[in-house]
């Protein structure tokens, strides 16, 4: 283990990607300090918290050599760093890369489609549509249509993936599945589910959600 302490999580138990750690914890079972920041009330964009974190998103971690490390992927390689045994990054060098690889694919084709479809159709977020910042950005209904349109793309490439493999990164759980349940989880905030007949991705989806670390820490809407 390296020489740094961890002080604690700060993180908001409805923000996906704070989500994504606490499904990497529970997997490893590892056990934090934690200490919540509300969005809602935009406690994130406060002095206090912006000394923490200048982008005002979350999660992010505080070590005791004063670092914060921000960005869901960042954080969890440093725990897995820390803790190795059951990896979720992979074992050998091609596992890492493979990994890697899909793990990005579910944030970029999945995820980021699934934020455009939901921030630019939700009325909270009407005139707050980039996360992380105080200033007025107007939703953009065009940007919602594209997402939902990509969000399709995804879900066949998705099935086409588990057609050949067990897991989204290969033959065992790892960060991508993480990162791909919350892609599809986010995408239900548009009301753009699985379709039902792509059958590898719904066998997928649903195993995903038979491991408690993934149905414990979802939170509808």
């Amino acid at each position: 283990m390296s020489g740094e302490k961890i002080i604690k999580l700060y993180h908001f138990p409805r923000a996906p990607h704070a989500r994504k750690v606490y499904i990497f914890l529970h997997e490893k079972g590892i056990d934090i300090p934690r200490e919540e920041i509300h969005l809602g009330t935009k406690e994130n964009l406060q002095e206090s918290f912006l000394k923490k974190n200048n982008r005002g998103v979350l999660p992010v971690l505080e070590l005791d050599n004063g670092l914060f490390l921000d960005e869901s992927p960042a954080i969890c390689c440093y725990l897995e760093a820390l803790y190795p045994e059951r990896p979720l990054f992979g074992k050998t060098p091609v596992e890492k890369a493979i990994i890697d690889s899909w793990e990005r694919h579910m944030e970029f084709d999945g995820y980021l489609a699934a934020q455009d479809a939901f921030r630019n159709t939700a009325e909270r977020f009407a005139n707050y549509a980039v996360a992380g910042v105080a200033e007025e950005f107007k939703a953009i209904p065009a940007l919602a249509v594209r997402g939902l349109r990509r969000l399709d793309i995804f879900f066949s490439r998705l099935n086409q993936r588990l057609e050949e493999s067990e897991y989204v990164g290969g033959d065992n759980f790892s960060m991508a599945d993480i990162t791909g349940v919350i892609a599809v989880d986010m995408a239900k905030r548009s009301k753009k589910t699985l379709p039902d007949n792509l059958a590898s991705a719904q066998r997928w989806y649903t195993a995903m959600y038979e491991r408690d670390s993934i149905s414990s820490t979802y939170i509808e809407g």
